[in-house]
């Protein structure tokens, strides 16, 4: 009988479970009639009409933040400007010296709700050193902020202040450069980087910045990659493709780092360093010490003309030195040798030629008649060598 209940009452639960509806995830992302409007723009901001909320906040929202002391004076100055600018928008802001704090608070005035978040950004600002001037675009819509912590990226001070330098650049040359291509305000302070603009170019700047204080690629590399970018963005026919076949793809290299020397461990010794004489048994060792007071002086005194004598001395031969002309280079004599060499390469020359021209006057006042009948005649010299 219990069997037959319990397969009655699975019959049951499973035409239950057949007849409810089976859910599945995004019931709702079902297509609307908007969403292939090209017309429509959706990434664009629109501006905030009072009209949306009349009645106002319910309650009181306010931030506060902290400044440094060397703020204190130029925040003093720019309070005016600050508090007109929120005055606008209906926020509230108050500057309080004693704490070193700012604070910025919803009024009845406010009608955006948004717009606290924008004034908390701009005291956080100010007090990162950006001029207000540049701090009040933020509450623009379009404009967003980024603070960057960098101080905790690297262990090393002098690391860190390097690779800091490296981001600003010569004359802050590499960071004009990144300001112009990511199209964002970018201020490095401290152990932070605050910067502004568009979410698009706020997620350039933070990965650069990480980047750089990491030690994973210099900015100047980002910078020329940033440049193709753009040059890109102006082909229409590669909108839709990939275009990592046309960035330049830069390696790592190992540079070799300087050798740090060791200091050479001297061998343990148990016993300690024999004793340093004292100064007193220095005197001791001299004489000084038995000798009177009227003496001592004199000695000091002593000492202390010599060492005035020696220090004007070497004054008097440092200024003198100026006044002393220096030794102009001696030009090596060359000229006579090489007049010499010229002389007797022409003696030789003359010498040839001479000798060539006597051969040929020679030759031409030969008689052949009388040339012939020499030529059987025995010589003169080979008879009398011969007679001997």
């Amino acid at each position: 009988m219990n069997v037959g209940m319990e397969e009655y009452e699975n019959n049951n639960n499973n035409g239950d479970i057949s007849q409810k509806p089976k859910k599945h995830k995004g019931k709702h992302d079902k297509p609307k009639p908007w969403d292939d409007d090209p017309n429509i723009d959706r990434w664009t901001i629109e501006k905030f009409d009072p009209s949306w909320n009349e009645s106002g906040m319910l309650e009181v929202s306010s931030f506060s933040t902290l400044f440094p002391q060397y703020r204190e004076k130029y925040l003093q100055e720019v309070w005016p400007t600050v508090k007109s600018a929120l005055k606008e928008y209906g926020v509230s802001c108050e500057l309080n010296l004693v704490e070193g704090s700012m604070t910025v608070s919803t009024t009845r005035k406010t009608r955006d709700p948004y717009i606290i978040i924008k004034a908390r950004e701009l005291i956080r600002l100010l007090s990162r050193s950006v001029p207000v001037h540049q701090a009040i675009k933020i509450l623009d819509d379009e404009v967003q902020c980024d603070i960057i912590k960098i101080g905790n990226l690297v262990r090393s001070k002098e690391r860190f202040v390097k690779r800091r330098q490296h981001l600003v650049g010569p004359n802050s040359s590499t960071l004009k450069a990144l300001e112009i291509l990511t199209g964002c305000y970018i201020l490095v302070q401290g152990n932070t980087v605050a910067a502004m603009g568009s979410f698009k170019g706020l997620k350039q700047v933070r990965r650069i910045v990480e980047d750089c204080i990491q030690n994973k690629m210099h900015p100047v590399y980002h910078i020329k990659v940033l440049m193709m970018k753009k040059e890109l963005e102006k082909d229409p026919a590669l909108a839709n493709e990939n275009w990592d076949r046309f960035l330049p793809k830069f390696k790592k290299k190992n540079v070799q780092q300087k050798k740090v020397k060791t200091k050479e461990k001297k061998p343990y010794t148990p016993f300690p360093p024999p004793q340093q004489p004292s100064k007193i048994d220095e005197q001791l060792e001299s004489g000084e010490f038995f000798m009177s007071q009227k003496k001592k002086s004199a000695k000091t005194w002593q000492e202390k003309q010599d060492k005035q004598a020696q220090k004007t001395a070497e004054n008097k031969r440092k200024r003198e030195a100026a006044f002393i002309p220096p030794e102009e280079p001696r030009k090596q004599d060359t000229k006579s040798e090489d007049d010499n060499k010229d002389v007797a390469a022409m003696a030789m020359s003359l010498k040839k030629k001479a000798k060539d021209f006597g051969k040929q006057k020679l030759s031409e006042n030969i008689n052949a008649e009388a040339y012939i009948a020499t030529a059987g005649e025995p010589s003169k010299k080979k008879s009398k060598r011969r007679e001997t």
